[in-house]
């Protein structure tokens, strides 16, 4: 059985695919989902963060959530245990880094902060040298830039204690020791990534799909072969510069598509949506592909997934619906299950694919 989760602006569906069969449901209703990452070492444990409803967790696969990290949860005043902002922004479980029954879990909120928990997130701490970066007081998000905000978490998958984090808008920052110590952006350096990925297979390799070829073309997509010590620009074929989603072929880290749009107000805004996905494989350049997509006008920009377990399966999900790829991203096809009217004036938010 593939389970999907579908985060959207008001609601999280959970969608099972038994062969051609599809059931969904709707959890987390009235809440806006952000981000959800699965533990690796406990299939059945599932965070989700919320825009300023705080972090959730379950332990049934999806089925039923709890709120967790909320600071007013814990006895002790004085210590500042807990998530200590409302509005979570990215979350991402250690896939090597395991303390009892599960992995490490690191979450990043808005205002910019990255917290931690080695229990399951029984109890979380701060990594407060964060905030402490000399760069930290240049962070800003442009519709809110009183603020900023953790996009992403990036643990590695080959040593346990680095860590790499973008910061929207302003940097991409990066941990040797687990979290204790952090280095600041680098020269040259991306400074608005949405999505920052590693591949199992190739270590030292960051993938970052950004929204600098927006103000700076050609930057849209980087690569680290360094983790994150220099960056490279391989944009060849794109003519949409802001990109945002990311994946990657679970087996060939050489074939990815992006999510991407002329400028960020194309990207978000439903009413005048326009937005597309392109492909890439070994040293070709990109190519934009659409079949089997919805029309770029009246499309908000697309959330992306890699199957975990089948080579060159790709996800999209947006305003239209979720479609599903088996030809390494060249054509696609819309899943036929039911989509609320309401979804196309929304952005998806989060997308998760997982197999049960």
């Amino acid at each position: 059985m593939t389970r999907f989760f579908i985060g959207m602006e008001k609601e999280l569906l959970v969608v099972d695919q038994v062969g051609s069969q599809l059931k969904v449901q709707k959890e987390l209703q009235g809440m806006q989902v952000t981000c959800i990452a699965v533990d690796p070492f406990c299939s059945q444990r599932l965070y989700c963060g919320t825009f300023n409803r705080g972090l959730w967790k379950s332990d049934d696969a999806g089925q039923t959530w709890e709120a967790i990290g909320d600071p007013c949860l814990y006895t002790d005043s004085l210590d500042e245990s807990g998530i200590l902002h409302a509005s979570i922004t990215a979350i991402a479980v250690s896939p090597t880094k395991r303390i009892g029954n599960y992995g490490v879990v690191y979450v990043g909120t808005e205002p910019s902060a990255v917290f931690y928990s080695e229990d399951g997130g029984e109890t979380w701490k701060e990594f407060k040298s964060v905030r402490a970066l000399p760069s930290a007081s240049t962070w800003s998000f442009p519709p809110r830039p009183h603020t900023s905000h953790v996009r992403w978490i990036t643990p590695d998958f080959h040593h346990e204690n680095r860590l790499s984090v973008s910061i929207e808008f302003g940097a991409v920052i990066r941990s040797f020791d687990g979290g204790e110590n952090w280095e600041d952006k680098k020269f040259g350096g991306p400074l608005d990534v949405h999505t920052l990925l590693m591949h199992p297979t190739i270590p030292d390799r960051l993938y970052a799909a950004c929204g600098d070829g927006y103000f700076q073309p050609g930057r849209g997509f980087l690569e680290s072969k360094d983790f994150g010590e220099t960056w490279q620009p391989n944009s060849d074929g794109l003519e949409h510069h802001y990109l945002y989603s990311l994946a990657v072929d679970v087996r060939d880290p050489n074939i990815m598509i992006v999510s991407a749009a002329k400028s960020p107000y194309y990207a978000h805004h439903a009413k005048l949506g326009i937005s597309t996905i392109y492909r890439k494989e070994g040293d070709q350049p990109w190519q934009e592909v659409r079949t089997g997509l919805p029309a770029s006008e009246g499309t908000t920009i697309s959330m992306l997934a890699a199957h975990p377990q089948k080579a060159h399966q790709f996800y999209a999900l947006n305003n239209h619906g979720l479609f599903v790829s088996d030809d390494k991203g060249v054509t696609w096809e819309r899943f036929d299950f039911p989509w609320d009217e309401l979804y196309l004036e929304q952005r998806a938010r989060a997308l998760l694919v997982l197999e049960y």
